[in-house]
């Protein structure tokens, strides 16, 4: 019987739990093709023994994995990179040119990250950092084609979250695995008409206009299925996706009007953050969330956090510009 923490998704993709911050948060994937593996997203270092202990689980060898493919260097989605390669003999890592350095050595990515959540937090959450053998890293390219045992899975580059940001889309399955640029779904929200998804402005690299982009170039591909790293596949209806895409761009919209408004506040980052919570519980209201709005804002809170540093920076940059 396979552990609760991994999920077949059909077309040889499993969802693995990394078990970060609280269950069905964060996800690692693995492909699976003619024996051959490939890891998109791997969450912390803690996650490693999770997802070695997938691949006994699917009867796989720590050799068989080809790929690591990290969607972008936010620890995450790829703080596990380096660790996990020290058991992965035969696998090259994969990363958007711009987080390329940062897998090589990740001593600027602990700090800024050490900046952002503090060291108690660092050390629970993330642990050390391992670098990845710069002979083991290669940097993507827009529109680069892979192939995992024969699969073709195309690289995507995809802003607007983050400038280290690409999708990686997978024609077999008709999905993208969208890190962050397709947003945070969360399955304690979703109802009877389906997922709910809300941006995430995490600093520092929030644009919303090159996110709105990338959001429409995804959507061009005519997906069925959105492999989302904050949780899980969504998309089984054939407008499950053009709604939450909707969803997504209007929010993205409403964000940047509300830190537009709020740029010379004096307590701009108190009045962003309840600025941000009353937008998403609005949303979740009218999409039929049941849980009571306490409860949804404790389930939102770090992300209401992040969001809010991510608008100020953003406003920071559009001010000295």
């Amino acid at each position: 019987m396979q552990p609760d923490y991994l999920e077949a998704l059909g077309h040889g993709i499993y969802a693995i739990d990394t078990g970060f911050q609280r269950p069905r948060f964060d996800a690692a994937y693995v492909m699976v093709e003619n024996g051959r593996a490939a890891f998109i997203d791997t969450g912390t270092n803690h996650a490693v023994p999770r997802l070695l202990a997938a691949l006994d689980q699917l009867g796989l060898s720590p050799s068989s994995v080809d790929w690591v493919i990290p969607t972008h260097v936010h620890l995450d989605h790829a703080g596990g990179v380096g660790l996990l390669m020290q058991s992965l003999p035969q696998a090259m890592v994969l990363v958007h040119p711009r987080g390329l350095r940062h897998m090589i050595d990740p001593t600027a990515l602990f700090k800024g990250a050490l900046a952002v959540y503090g060291a108690e937090e660092m050390q629970r959450s993330y642990g050390e950092l391992q670098p990845v053998p710069p002979e083991r890293a290669q940097a993507s390219f827009d529109e680069q084609t892979i192939s995992l045992a024969g699969r073709p899975l195309l690289l995507i580059d995809t802003p607007g979250h983050a400038r280290h940001h690409h999708c990686i889309w997978d024609a077999r399955s008709r999905g993208c695995f969208t890190g962050d640029t397709f947003g945070l779904s969360f399955r304690e929200f979703d109802t009877p008409q389906g997922a709910w998804l809300m941006p995430t402005s995490t600093p520092v690299q929030f644009d919303p206009q090159a996110l709105r982009a990338s959001v429409q170039r995804l959507m061009g591909f005519d997906p069925r299925a959105m492999y989302l790293t904050h949780f899980g596949r969504i998309g089984f209806e054939q407008q499950d996706l053009p709604r939450l895409a909707e969803l997504l761009l209007a929010q993205v919209d409403e964000m940047e009007a509300l830190g537009l408004s709020l740029q010379q506040a004096p307590d701009r980052h108190a009045q962003l953050k309840a600025g941000l919570r009353a937008l998403y519980l609005r949303r979740l209201h009218q999409h039929g969330c049941q849980l009571p709005p306490d409860q949804q804002a404790v389930l939102l809170d770090m992300d209401i956090e992040l969001n809010a540093q991510g608008l100020a920076v953003w406003l920071d940059k559009a001010s000295a510009a």
